[in-house]
Parts: structure tokens; sequence; C-alpha cells
């Protein structure tokens, strides 16, 4: 696939079939993100790839979590507010939504079902989970966004689909010992990973841009 077209047609994908991804192709994911920028090429990125029971223990004691009313407690907290530019447009996707679905997504009925879909990671078949030393400072987010792009990338190049979830990182404490990663070092983001299933209306919709005009400058 031509490296334009990749960037431009990659969405985030909430159904999946249920056909595994050869070990082989996920193994090359990571092989490719590993050569993503970073600062002082320090590379502070750590993966954790999922499948089978594993995934499904993870899943059921995270639902279970959820539904016991357990508080959550992200290693990066959920965002509290929005300037109003990204507020718009978080607000705009939200009106989109409920217009083409008839679904609320700010409805606290819909959070919970949208918590437990991405508990069960949309019932992919692999889970990745990014995490890194908690002592690491900001730019180290900064590089290992780089990395989970170049991670989505890849896999939509090879026919795959990915989403990237922040809920997927609630339970932080809990998802760090049920997989074995230190308590030294934080969860960043948890994805899905499959091929997808284009023939769920789920996966229809896919979110707009701004205009470039919107949010850059020239001075010359």
């Amino acid at each position: 696939m031509d490296t334009l077209e990749c960037i431009k047609s990659r969405r985030s994908i909430r159904k999946f079939t249920s056909e595994p991804v050869p070990r082989e192709e996920l193994e090359e994911l990571i092989d490719i993100a590993r050569w993503s920028p970073s600062y002082k090429n320090s590379q502070p990125w750590e993966v954790i790839i999922l499948s089978g029971e594993k995934k499904k223990g993870l899943s059921k004691m995270l639902v279970g979590l959820l539904e016991d009313g357990k508080e959550n407690t992200p290693d990066i907290a959920a965002p509290i507010s929005w300037p109003e530019a990204e507020a718009n447009r978080i607000d705009y996707l939200f009106a989109k939504r409920k217009e083409l679905t008839g679904i609320d997504l700010a409805a606290p009925e819909t959070i919970i079902k949208a918590k437990k879909a991405n508990f069960n990671f949309y019932y992919a078949p692999h889970a990745i989970y990014l995490f890194q030393d908690a002592s690491l400072s900001q730019w180290s987010l900064f590089d290992l966004g780089i990395f989970a792009q170049s991670l989505m990338l890849t896999a939509h190049a090879k026919g795959l689909a990915t989403v990237p979830q922040a809920f997927a990182t609630d339970y932080a404490p809990e998802v760090k010992e049920f997989l074995g990663i230190p308590t030294s070092k934080r969860l960043i983001l948890g994805l899905s990973v499959g091929y997808p299933d284009m023939d769920s209306p789920v996966n229809a919709y896919r979110t707009e841009r701004s205009e470039t005009k919107e949010f850059s400058r020239w001075l010359e």
C-alpha cells in the first residue's frame, strides 16, 4: 500500500472477525514499529501481545472489576476538560454518532457498554499493551505515541485493523499484576488487533478531520 494512502485511509475498527492473525505477522508489526524515531534513540517502549485464554482471562477480570464498581486508576488520568476548539470537535463527534446510530455516547449507560466492549477488545482475536518505565519524561510519552502510530499504520498496510483504547488502561494496577508487568512501569495504551469486519455497521462511519487551514498558518 502506498504510504500516503495508508495514512489517509487508516481508521479505528470496532468489530473484528474471529480469525486469528498468524504469530509471524504480529511479530512483523512490532519488528517494523521498532524503527520509529525517539528522543536520543532512547526507544522508550515495551510491548505485550495477548491471545487465546490469557486475553479472555484479562477481559473477564476487567469486566468483573467494572461490574463490582471498582474505581478506575489509570496511570495516565483521563482529561476532565478541553479547550474550546477540541471540545467542539468532541461534541460534533458525539452528535454525529447519535444522528447515525441513535446512541448518545455521553449517556452513563452507553459509557458502561463502551467500557465492556473495550475490556473485551471488541472481540478481536488479539490485544496489545504498550507500557514504559514510569520514571521517563513526557518526551517518552510522545515517543510511545509515534511507536503506536507506526504499529497501527503497519497493521493497516498488511490488511489488519486496530483501535487504540484508553479505557483498556482503566485498571492499570490490576492489568499490570495480571500480565506480570512491574509496578515501576506505567501502562499507556491498549489496542485491539485482528482482521476487520467491514460488513458491520459499527465500522461504516469514519470520523472527519478539520481542514488544514483551520490549524496551520504560513509565515514568510
